[in-house]
């Protein structure tokens, strides 16, 4: 079993292929190795990040704090480096619209792929 090394308030990120989910951990549930995190901003990139400029060229932000929860793998995540989370930071509206529906259905796919690609971590034992 791996030791959880994340902690509440954390901000990490999963991704997958040029998307990144970057969120607040909320807790680790280390019984069932689930990293419970609160939803920022889903970023997608034109190319992988290989530079730090590449960090502020998404080429969309999705905002999608009034999102759901999400309780994913913990071998999924890595910590988010601040270097890559507060340039795209800036760019989320300080007011939060209620109901974006858009922003939603991006992320309900996003985490479609996860665990599509992923089949191992959510396989039950």
């Amino acid at each position: 079993m791996l030791k959880p090394f994340f902690k509440p308030s954390q901000i990490v990120c999963l991704e997958h292929q040029n998307n990144y989910l970057y969120g607040e951990v909320i807790q680790i549930i280390e019984s069932r190795q689930l990293c419970w995190i609160r939803p920022l901003m889903l970023a997608v990139f034109a190319n992988d990040i290989s530079t730090i400029n590449s960090l502020q060229e998404a080429e969309e932000l999705w905002d999608v704090r009034l999102t759901s929860d999400v309780a994913y793998p913990l071998p999924l995540f890595r910590p988010a480096l601040d270097l890559e989370v507060l340039p795209l930071m800036m760019h989320l509206e300080e007011e939060v619209e209620e109901g974006d529906s858009l922003s939603k259905q991006q992320l309900r796919q996003f985490l479609e792929q996860i665990w599509q690609s992923n089949p191992r971590y959510f396989q039950q034992s």
